[in-house]
């Protein structure tokens, strides 16, 4: 069994090819043809954290994986990461055990790779303007995935700390040709904004309708079992298009506050979800109509996702001779 570590695996990974090849695995799960239970979880209320389970099969890129994954939100500010991983790929033709890698670095990989994705398809073709919303690894890997299917010019960041915003502008700054600083507020971030990249653990929202600018594309991969990061307005106003609805409407932990609580609310109905991204591929249902549309893109994340990280990071380390082989026998 090839075991690759967490350096590895963010050497192996090649974001364009990522963001590709995740077109076709959205497809398959919204077909059907793809297998993505809901996650389930072990809580650890005493730490505000939990262990969850995701098994995966996309047959378009002929991957069997389960991914556990842990989210302990008390680890921020530490140098362990909120979310930490381990994914096992099994071989799709026999069910045996042929790789475990480092999950933590493909998570924050597909998931900024999927809402580049989400972009490519609603986002405006002239989207300049990038504001992101959080100044952690989610929002460090969005800026990286943005930039790669719109013409970014400049990023706007804001977070709770001003410091870490400012510490992540300079980062990417140095890494990447384009105008990228911090500013004070997410009012500010937002003003003007062609795209918005939410990254948050909020609490209340940090995407209000009032902020937004006509035509914007909103992502929202954030996660708090207590909160969400998008106002009711916003999803009343936006045209709203998911992963999975299944996995988006479901209760906790697989589901989204952000569509469940406006639901709740009265403000919506299940049915203002427009469409999973895999029927926007397909084309089965259309997406940006007008130029002045917001549209949204509410991440729950979907095994499928991991599933074709793996699988092209596992690939990607045989073809380099990389990594580790041991025997369970």
């Amino acid at each position: 069994m090839l075991v690759l570590g967490r350096s590895q695996v963010e050497a192996l990974i090649d974001l364009d090819a990522l963001i590709d090849a995740l077109a076709p695995a959205m497809a398959d799960l919204s077909s059907g043809s793809a297998s993505a239970p809901a996650r389930i979880a072990a809580l650890v209320p005493e730490q505000e954290g939990f262990l969850a389970a995701m098994p995966g099969y996309v047959p378009s890129a002929d991957v069997l994986m389960a991914k556990l994954v842990s989210l302990f939100p008390r680890n921020a500010g530490t140098p362990l990461p909120t979310h930490q991983a381990a994914i096992l790929v099994f071989d799709s033709a026999t069910g045996a055990p042929a790789a475990l890698l480092d999950g933590t670095a493909i998570t924050a990989a597909r998931t900024a790779a999927c809402s580049a994705l989400s972009a490519r398809l609603l986002a405006r073709e002239d989207a300049t303007l990038l504001a992101v919303l959080g100044t952690g690894v989610q929002a460090r890997s969005h800026i990286r995935a943005m930039c790669r299917v719109r013409p970014i010019r400049e990023v706007r960041i804001a977070g709770r700390v001003p410091a870490k915003a400012a510490d992540l502008a300079a980062e990417l700054s140095a890494e990447l040709d384009i105008e990228v600083r911090a500013v004070p507020t997410y009012v500010e971030a937002l003003d003007g904004a062609h795209i918005a990249a939410a990254t948050t653990h909020a609490l209340e929202p940090v995407v209000r309708r009032p902020w937004l600018t006509p035509g914007v594309h909103v992502t929202s991969v954030g996660y708090n079992p207590d909160g969400r990061e998008i106002d009711d307005a916003t999803i009343a106003d936006a045209l709203v298009c998911v992963e999975s609805r299944q996995a988006a409407l479901a209760p906790f932990p697989a589901g989204s506050n952000d569509l469940l609580m406006p639901i709740r609310h009265g403000v919506i109905t299940p049915e203002h979800v427009h469409a999973e991204l895999g029927e926007l591929i397909s084309g089965h249902k259309p997406g940006r109509t007008s130029p002045t549309q917001i549209t949204l893109y509410k991440s729950v994340g979907v095994a499928v996702q991991d599933a074709v990280a793996a699988a092209l990071v596992v690939a990607a380390a045989r073809v380099e001779s990389v990594g580790a082989y041991v025997t369970l026998e």
